[in-house]
């Protein structure tokens, strides 16, 4: 009995000849195979959001968002929970990216760090597994076994769990409770899962973290009122936002945004809601941190 591969693994009929095309025959066929990416989101937008409801639900009760994956899925991962603190505002360990092999494999290739099954239960214990965290597993093939491994250890450690994944998986598998299957197909190059998996994985990283981030208030119409201002171009963007939602000019913006110690969205509180920076920050408090929330609770 033959051996039934992975979507991931398969050859792409359209790419047979890839090594005999032009540079511009090579775009096309590149652009073409793309398509197929925002198409994969149309079967799985219910359990995207089922998804996301439960990151949410975890956040909310305290507890952690944890990527694990290994190459390309844990890059992905790693950069995703990279982010957040810096746009977010999010706390150190809110979320976490593992990636099979460690820090050393960001950059460089660790021999059977993949197939690690101690490394995921490692990597895993390590962070002391809450049963209000989620880990979310990727994988493009759906079977790398430091991520399966991984799940199967949050699960028993009473952790909520999820697969995200390029390939249908052949059997159910009760470690997982969510699973997102974005089937993009064959990549043009055998098993280059960087290429439409790896571009499918990051757009649904984004949607997961930023909705999370979005419900729990960190964004306040379209401005990240959270961001944390740890550069020169962000103090800009901080005291942009501040001038663009108050009608302040630039000084008046940016003795505000002093007087809220950096905090954007404290300093749009004691503006809009005239209070002073402390009771602007109980006030955001008692709202969860929603800033359109505490402006409606505020009296008139």
């Amino acid at each position: 009995m033959s051996e039934v591969l992975p979507l991931t693994e398969r050859a792409n009929p359209r790419s047979q000849a890839l090594d005999s095309l032009s540079i511009a025959e090579i775009i096309a066929l590149m652009r073409a195979e793309d398509q197929s990416v925002l198409a994969a989101f149309e079967p799985v937008l219910k359990p995207l959001e089922q998804l996301i409801e439960t990151v949410v639900a975890c956040l909310r009760a305290g507890g952690r968002l944890i990527y694990m994956g290994a190459g390309t899925s844990g890059r992905l991962g790693v950069l995703d929970a990279a982010e957040c603190p810096p746009t977010f505002r999010t706390p150190p360990g809110l979320v976490v990216g593992l990636i099979a092999g460690g820090e050393k494999a960001l950059q460089n290739a660790v021999e059977g760090a993949e197939d690690s099954l101690e490394g995921a239960q490692e990597d895993l214990l390590a962070l002391a597994l809450q049963p209000q965290d989620i880990v979310i597993g990727i994988a493009a093939s759906g079977s790398t076994p430091y991520v399966r491994a991984g799940l199967r250890f949050a699960r028993a450690a009473g952790a909520h769990t999820a697969l995200l994944s390029c390939t249908s998986l052949p059997t159910e598998d009760v470690a997982i409770e969510h699973t997102l299957i974005l089937a993009v197909g064959p990549e043009i190059i055998t098993g280059s899962t960087r290429l439409k998996a790896g571009t499918v994985t990051k757009l649904a990283l984004n949607m997961i973290s930023t909705i999370s981030m979005i419900q729990l208030g960190k964004v306040y119409g379209h401005y990240m009122v959270d961001v944390t201002i740890s550069n020169a171009k962000l103090k800009r963007r901080a005291q942009r936002m501040i001038q663009e939602l108050t009608g302040l000019d630039e000084t008046k913006a940016s003795d505000l945004l002093e007087q809220a110690q950096g905090e954007v969205k404290t300093a749009l509180m004691m503006h809009l809601g005239q209070f002073d920076a402390d009771t602007a920050r109980q006030r955001l408090a008692l709202a969860a941190g929603h800033l359109r929330r505490a402006l409606e609770g505020a009296p008139s």
